[in-house]
């Protein structure tokens, strides 16, 4: 028997509370049709018996208070709702819990944004995490000695697992079924949820809405004239000279703030300009390309991929309406 511990923190989201229970539930479930026995005990623990959550408007009843528990294999973590530095703060009691829990031995795995309260253990430091991309900024600010992977649907590094965006925790979901049962039960899963089951990127729901949540002044300055000319060719020069600090020091100052260099920035404001033709004309790939500052098919449909995980036409053919 596999004991699963879905921890409920004050102010998480109460679909990451509710849809772990009930898919490690229904896999029993799936496990007895197939004539095998249930593998999973699956609680909720707490440090309180009533716990309000998403932003007080549901109440949940835990079957275990933190210190009732003795042994469990996996603690869910699950994603929080509203500011991350208040909730974060209502739940300090529960990071001892995590921390003495993983080193007996349990795996610990993170939903979304629930990222947030397992960095605040310090069991990530030096490893990689996956969140939801709209956090990424927050997230290195808040945790700069965590390596947040871009794009990622799901991080696994020593016994730590995370998960990408909203519901892209599903598929960590899934990818922890597969691991304590087989295949054939992920499968089963996935069906019945309907879930993509090997998807790996969040990347083509990513929006790009540059990082200025920063006070350099010049490179704020360099930012709005990069997203005000992006069908223009831009080089780094000219952007210095815009500025007027030398390039060498731009660059640096760029990357520091931003987290893109300074080319990786005009190509992904050219590319978000893209997704949004993509998304509301009728425009074809050309049309596009040129519309935003490409002149090479090659080079467009590779950065493109690069950036969203999918070929400029599979994108227009996804999102068009």
């Amino acid at each position: 028997m596999k004991n699963i511990s879905i921890l409920v923190p004050e102010s998480a989201v109460a679909e990451a509370v509710s849809n772990p229970r009930y898919m490690f539930s229904a896999a029993n479930q799936f496990l007895q049709a197939s004539g095998s026995e249930p593998l999973f005990d699956v609680q909720l623990v707490g440090h309180q018996r009533q716990v309000k959550v998403h932003d007080g408007f549901f109440t949940v009843t835990t079957d275990k208070l933190l210190n009732e528990v003795e042994h469990t294999d996996l603690i869910i973590v699950p994603a929080l709702f509203g500011d991350m530095k208040s909730a974060v703060g209502k739940n300090e009691s529960t990071i001892p819990w995590l921390v003495s829990h993983y080193n007996k031995g349990a795996e610990v795995a993170s939903l979304c944004v629930g990222a947030f309260l397992l960095a605040s253990t310090g069991l990530l430091k030096g490893k990689k995490c996956s969140t939801h991309w709209a956090y990424y900024g927050e997230f290195r600010e808040t945790f700069p000695d965590v390596e947040v992977t871009d794009g990622s649907i799901i991080t696994e590094e020593g016994r730590i697992y995370s998960s990408g965006g909203a519901n892209s925790y599903w598929n960590l979901l899934l990818l922890l079924l597969e691991k304590y049962t087989d295949r054939d039960t992920a499968i089963m899963a996935s069906k019945y949820f309907a879930i993509d089951i090997d998807r790996e990127s969040q990347s083509s729901f990513m929006m790009f809405e540059g990082q200025k949540d920063h006070n350099d002044e010049e490179i704020k300055k360099a930012q709005l004239y990069i997203e005000e000319r992006y069908k223009e060719k831009i080089t780094v020069d000219v952007l210095a000279d815009f500025v007027a600090v030398s390039r060498r020091s731009f660059e640096r100052r760029f990357k520091s703030t931003t987290n893109n260099t300074v080319v990786e920035y005009i190509q992904r404001v050219k590319i978000e300009a893209a997704k949004r033709a993509f998304e509301a004309t009728r425009k074809n790939i050309t049309e596009v390309m040129f519309e935003v500052g490409y002149t090479d098919t090659k080079a467009f449909r590779t950065v493109f991929k690069k950036i969203t995980g999918l070929t400029p036409i599979a994108y227009r053919n996804k999102y068009q309406k």
